[in-house]
């Protein structure tokens, strides 16, 4: 998992060099609460749940480690709410989205586009 934020406070260009970092540390990266072993609220687990369903490679960073991230990624990506799904650096949104995806079949065709 990527480390932990720097005991100094860090600046706003820090943190967002930071998040665009982990955003893009691999093709598919969801943003939860807890980690797809242990996810820590419902939403969280249902998306990670969606996510395995059609067999997604992802990566995943716990936000209740790092308020930092909690909180500038919210502002980072102008989506007030977590779970987030990236792909290729791109903000696809949260579990309304993926959900929306899975039921019209199209989240098989994003786990392709990230793994191509």
């Amino acid at each position: 998992a990527p480390a932990a934020a720097p005991a100094a406070e860090e600046t706003k260009e820090q943190l967002h060099a930071r998040l665009a970092s982990l955003i893009n540390a691999q093709p598919m990266v969801l943003f939860m609460k807890g980690n797809p072993g242990e996810p820590r609220c419902g939403f969280s687990r249902k998306a990670v749940a969606m996510l395995q369903q059609v067999d997604a490679q992802f990566g995943h960073f716990d936000i209740l480690t790092d308020q930092a991230v909690r909180q500038g990624l919210k502002e980072y990506s102008n989506w007030p709410t977590y779970p987030q799904l990236y792909v290729k650096g791109e903000l696809i949104g949260g579990f309304d989205i993926i959900e929306e995806m899975k039921e019209a079949g199209e989240l098989k065709d994003l786990v392709n586009e990230a793994a191509a």
